[in-house]
């Protein structure tokens, strides 16, 4: 995947670059990112640039640098609300887009555009979002830091790659500094601060008619949960989700925030989930897959190298859901969940993706397999409920290259050619009785 730069002309005749990723297919998301980032230096960057093709997975994606940042035009007097927005604008009518996805790492464009255009935007999720300047800052702080960016740029710099990157590391901090400075002026800086400090944007959020997710990450200093509550609260359609922990995980741990921000928007969306919007599901038998700790990889091989393991494991375990009929439920950051109409099924499917993890010879990519059969409950293209919770902990009691069955797994494959080995009774965690465990020996 390589980035390749446009140009485009907004409303004013302002210059704005963009660029595209991702497959042709599928739904376009669009991101619209911190007026401080450049799109350049991200993709340069190998862990910003993990964080855009895992976004990109799957679905075309389009970046855009903001109006006085990287390549698109930096001399400019305005960054209105309504000029930004018109700049979003004039990317996605470049592009042809006719309907897209949005996600906003800044909601004070990203919502105005939603609600002056409800026809264009299909989903919307917002990182950390606030409504008010008032929220965050105070007229008298947005002229003390006015006046730092216009007299000690550098002090400035640092002090913004401290706030975003509060715990580290001392690299990345270096990188997001050296990047504001590289791609944007001071006197630009002080236009967005000032815009940021000054903002209300209160009453396009009763107007957004897209299903929308606001994520906050605990801890985030800046920005207040209660803040982004108050713009989950006044959005129609608007969930709040609360994510544990450093606020810094969009790019030192994207395999989690991607994978939620896929999951909402490929809600009744992916061909692959065809279990039912409510009620009881029946029997069916549940797997769940997980790589070693996506942590211990990323120190062990980098962001690339862990990132690799996981396109393989991805590619791995969906050519045998295609092949044994097997639905994918969700992918979980660390693995995948899917759900099969027999045991059987699910078995065979957990046996090729054993074998084929097997050949190729790889020891950083080790997987762990749980299946367990029950009733769940069906709902919003998700299953839950005690049979799912336990073939989840049974992932849990897995060796590397080990596919661990419940017994009533065993029972319903009884007389299909497999065979099990006793691994004895535990209490999963989370479990109050003890559970029988079996192990399948597919290298039997």
């Amino acid at each position: 995947m390589e980035q390749e730069i446009r140009f485009c002309a907004s409303a004013d005749g302002t210059r704005i670059a963009y660029a595209t990723y991702g497959e042709r297919d599928g739904t376009p998301l669009v991101l619209v990112e911190s007026w401080f980032y450049s799109q350049q230096a991200e993709w340069g960057n190998p862990q910003t640039r993990i964080l855009l093709e895992r976004l990109a997975e799957g679905r075309p994606m389009v970046t855009f640098d903001r109006r006085g940042k990287g390549a698109s035009q930096r001399e400019v007097d305005d960054v209105s609300i309504d000029s930004q927005v018109a700049d979003q604008a004039a990317v996605v009518d470049d592009l042809g887009l006719e309907r897209f996805d949005m996600l906003g790492y800044d909601a004070l464009t990203s919502v105005p555009y939603a609600a002056r255009y409800p026809d264009r935007v299909a989903r919307l999720v917002l990182w950390a979002p606030w409504a008010q300047g008032e929220e965050i800052t105070t007229p008298e702080d947005t002229r003390r830091t006015v006046e730092l960016a216009l007299s000690h740029w550098p002090a400035y710099r640092r002090m913004l790659a401290t706030e975003g990157f509060r715990n580290g590391p001392a690299e990345l901090q270096r990188w997001f500094s050296n990047m504001i400075r590289d791609s944007a002026s001071p006197q630009v800086a002080a236009k967005y601060i000032e815009f940021e400090g000054s903002v209300d944007i209160r009453p396009f959020l009763p107007q957004v008619q897209a299903p929308t997710l606001v994520l906050h990450p605990r801890g985030l200093r800046h920005v207040p949960a209660a803040a982004s509550q108050r713009v989950a609260a006044l959005i129609p359609r608007a969930r709040f989700v609360a994510l544990d922990g450093d606020p810094s995980m969009v790019f030192l741990e994207s395999a989690r925030f991607t994978g939620i921000v896929h999951e909402f928007l490929d809600e009744e969306r992916t061909p692959r989930r065809t279990v039912q919007r409510s009620g009881g599901s029946g029997l069916v038998t549940i797997l769940f897959t997980d790589l070693a700790s996506s942590t211990a990889l990323t120190q062990r091989l980098g962001d690339a190298g862990a990132q690799e393991l996981v396109r393989a494991h991805n590619a791995i375990v969906r050519e045998a859901l295609d092949a044994s009929g097997g639905t994918e439920i969700k992918h979980t950051g660390d693995g995948i969940m899917a759900s099969f109409p027999t045991a059987s099924g699910a078995i065979e499917c957990a046996i090729t993706i054993q074998r084929a993890v097997a050949e190729r010879n790889d020891p950083d990519l080790q997987v762990y397999i749980g299946l367990n059969a029950g009733e769940p409950v069906a709902e919003e293209q998700d299953l839950f409920g005690t049979s799912v919770q336990l073939a989840k902990r049974l992932v849990d009691h897995a060796e590397a290259g080990q596919i661990v069955v419940s017994n009533v797994v065993r029972e319903l494959a009884a007389g299909k050619g497999f065979l099990f080995a006793d691994i004895g009774e535990v209490v999963p965690k989370g479990f109050e009785e003890p559970v029988r465990l079996y192990e399948v020996r597919w290298q039997d």
